[in-house]
């Protein structure tokens, strides 16, 4: 299956993807993805529903639940209350550039 955009045909998203979006979009996006992803697995992994989460971190459940689906962009200050009782914390590394 093959898509056309702007006169160009494409095979995979991937292709679409690095047409539409600049490579700092697409590592924003990736980046973002895996957050969502660390915070519900977490949450899943020590058993917890998005209401016990909130009592933990004071992060109201609904707020929580846009952040899993990724219908919103949390602040900093968010996502660090949803982990740590989730016993999880943010992290400054390098950028692995061999990619």
């Amino acid at each position: 299956m093959s898509i056309e955009l702007n006169g160009k045909e494409y095979t995979t998203w991937q292709d679409v993807e690095s047409e539409i979006f600049t490579p700092e979009e697409i590592a924003e996006c990736n980046l973002r993805v895996a957050l969502i992803g660390e915070i519900a697995k977490a949450r899943k992994e020590q058993g917890l529903t998005q209401r016990e989460l909130e009592a933990l971190s004071g992060v109201k459940q609904p707020i929580i639940a846009r952040i899993e689906n990724g219908t919103s962009i949390p602040n900093l200050n968010t996502v660090l209350k949803v982990l740590a009782p989730l016993g999880k914390t943010l992290a400054v590394v390098p950028i692995d550039t061999n990619k």
